[in-house]
């Protein structure tokens, strides 16, 4: 999609999505956090924005994502929502927020909906997440799946690394995926997983498929925001690409700003406001200088 005017801008459906994907044009996606990135992401045109639940260690300071409430991700979506008018807006469900039941998985789909505006929900993982999946979707609420490295159940994954690269666990990544696809989800990401079983994999997907760290031969890309910015600080994944390096000018700036506050040059006068002559003559004799801040004067 080109980076048309905000103004000129069509809203991101479901229905465009699936456009997009039967005439193979790559799908754009990226997280956002707040408002600001969420005006970014507006201007430069991306497809899809996912309030991903990444923002827990990006923006929030934890060391994973596991730690971030449903509070929390709700008042970030929130926060994107007021920010977006074309991308379709994804939310993505924290960890313990949808797993014990079909009922709660609902009712948390409905609150990111509901309360944020979300157009749609993202969960992670197969097995039990099938059946959340097919719950939210019979709901009326488009839902993403995710397969490979999956953040909230890394532990047992064995760590943040790539998944799929035997044939058994390869096999197992299909299979997610597959039930995925036919418990109703509109797409899947991809994340993780060597591109040559991401190859194989997609003559079996039916839906458009993001990757991330998945290679080239998905239906689209999405990678975080601080990290494609190089915003954040600190190790970053394999299949990450920094397209900037927002951090380092930041730092430059804030560091100018407090060099010239020590030394005495911000403020200059251009930075002031003014009040007229006789106004401040009147000021004098209302409150002449040396009085001390305590006393009181008879305005």
């Amino acid at each position: 999609m080109s980076s048309a005017p905000r103004e000129n801008r069509k809203k991101v459906t479901l229905t465009k999505l699936a456009e997009m994907y039967a005439l193979g044009e790559p799908i754009v996606m990226v997280t956002a956090y707040d408002h600001p990135s969420a005006l970014v992401a507006e201007e430069a045109g991306v497809d899809m924005v996912l309030v991903g639940d990444s923002a827990a260690n990006c923006v929030l300071g934890y060391d994973g994502t596991v730690p971030v409430s449903m509070e929390e991700m709700l008042m970030l979506s929130k926060a994107v929502r007021r920010g977006l008018r074309a991308p379709l807006m994804v939310g993505d469900l924290p960890f313990g927020s949808y797993e014990a039941s079909d009922e709660i998985a609902i009712t948390t789909a409905q609150r990111f909906v509901k309360e944020a505006g979300c157009d749609a929900v993202k969960l992670e993982g197969g097995g039990n997440s099938v059946s959340r999946a097919r719950a939210i979707a019979a709901a009326g609420i488009p839902v993403m799946g995710h397969v490979g490295l999956t953040p909230q159940t890394a532990v047992s994954l064995g760590g943040y690394r790539a998944q799929g690269r035997t044939a058994e666990r390869a096999a197992a990544v299909m299979q997610d995926a597959i039930d995925l696809q036919e418990a109703g989800c509109f797409s899947i990401v991809f994340e993780a997983i060597p591109t040559e079983v991401t190859d194989h994999l997609m003559a079996h997907m039916k839906v458009p498929v993001i990757g991330i760290g998945a290679g080239p031969s998905t239906d689209g890309q999405v990678l975080v925001f601080h990290d494609l910015l190089g915003i954040h600080d600190g190790h970053v994944a394999k299949f990450v690409k920094s397209f900037a390096d927002v951090r380092s000018e930041m730092v430059r700036g804030v560091r100018a700003y407090a060099d010239e506050v020590r030394g005495r040059t911000f403020p200059a006068p251009e930075h002031g406001y003014s009040i007229p002559p006789e106004e401040m003559d009147r000021l004098r004799d209302l409150a002449p200088a040396g009085r001390t801040p305590s006393a009181r004067y008879d305005w």
